[in-house]
């Protein structure tokens, strides 16, 4: 993690308010991966504690705006005690694709990592599927660089805290913006799983025109003893359990070309596919209705 050193001058001793549109953080780090990310940064910046609590106080007060995420690289501008807000910039270094080929065969070799990636959540050991091909999804000190335009020689800055405490957020609510920051898109990492998914189709044998219908016998077989069975029947018993993961096809089929809303038809129908489910589960059960009423969908804030 290395940052361009500027010529020290003394600060204003009144900060600028905080622009209307500035981003303000509420919770950091909600999921495992935002929490990992925030991690990421104590480690690196331990001999600035204060200067990381500055920035936190930074984000949640909305100081940070303007932030826009590009590739491996992140811009943002931070609103500080000058007129003029700080550039923040931030890069990561890009996977090759060689590794992305490798990791997307290592992804989907495990059924559980391609389930909850097409269903928009990040497995907590994928990791591991990085670490199989020698990467890290999370970036080391020595794959991120910070630049600011403020005079503050320290690496971090406050403003670069900030950026790094919205970009936590912004994980937890996305976080295959970690695949972007990463060099891969969300769409093109999905569509290369799908892909090894599915494998080559199969062809079905051609039938021999010299083969001749297998003939099934009935010996010793009555009418009235057709139906009859030969031997006790055990009781069925059945466990019906809800699925890990609600609309999990519709996820994988992902969007189809003419969807023109911003929220994906997996995330819109996945509380219908909920609540359906929720309803067909106690009919089978016989389980009395809720207060709420049998199959009401409910959104689920992520």
């Amino acid at each position: 993690m290395s940052r361009p050193r500027h010529d020290f001058f003394p600060p204003s001793s009144k900060k600028m308010p905080a622009p209307e549109h500035g981003i303000r953080v509420k919770e950091i780090g909600s999921t495992w991966w935002g929490q990992r990310w925030i991690e990421a940064l104590d480690k690196i910046s331990r001999d600035y504690a204060k200067r990381l609590a500055r920035g936190r106080t930074y984000a949640r007060t909305g100081r940070v705006h303007d932030l826009e995420v590009t590739g491996g690289e992140v811009t943002a501008r931070v609103t500080g005690s000058r007129p003029t807000p700080y550039e923040v910039h931030l890069e990561i270094v890009a996977l090759p694709d060689a590794t992305w080929s490798k990791l997307v065969e290592a992804l989907s070799s495990e059924a559980i990592f391609s389930a909850q990636l097409l269903a928009g959540e990040m497995p907590r050991d994928i990791d591991q599927a990085f670490e199989r091909v020698g990467a890290s999804l999370f970036p080391g000190a020595m794959e991120l660089t910070t630049e600011c335009s403020c005079p503050d020689w320290a690496n971090p800055c406050k403003h670069v805290a900030a950026a790094h405490y919205v970009l936590g957020e912004a994980f937890d609510r996305d976080p295959f913006l970690l695949f972007e920051l990463r060099g891969r898109a969300r769409r093109d990492v999905l569509d290369a799983l799908r892909r090894a998914r599915g494998g080559p189709s199969a062809k079905k044998p051609a039938r021999s025109r010299a083969a001749r219908p297998r003939v099934v016998t009935l010996a010793g077989v009555t009418p009235e003893t057709y139906e009859r069975p030969r031997a006790p029947l055990v009781a069925p018993r059945y466990h019906v359990e809800p699925p890990p993961i609600h609309a999990a096809v519709l996820r994988q089929l992902g969007e189809p070309p003419s969807w023109s809303l911003r929220e994906p038809p997996g995330e819109l129908l996945s509380p219908l596919y909920e609540a359906a489910g929720n309803l067909a589960r106690r009919i089978a059960l016989g389980e009395p209705e809720d207060e709420a009423g049998a199959g009401s969908p409910t959104r689920r804030s992520r």
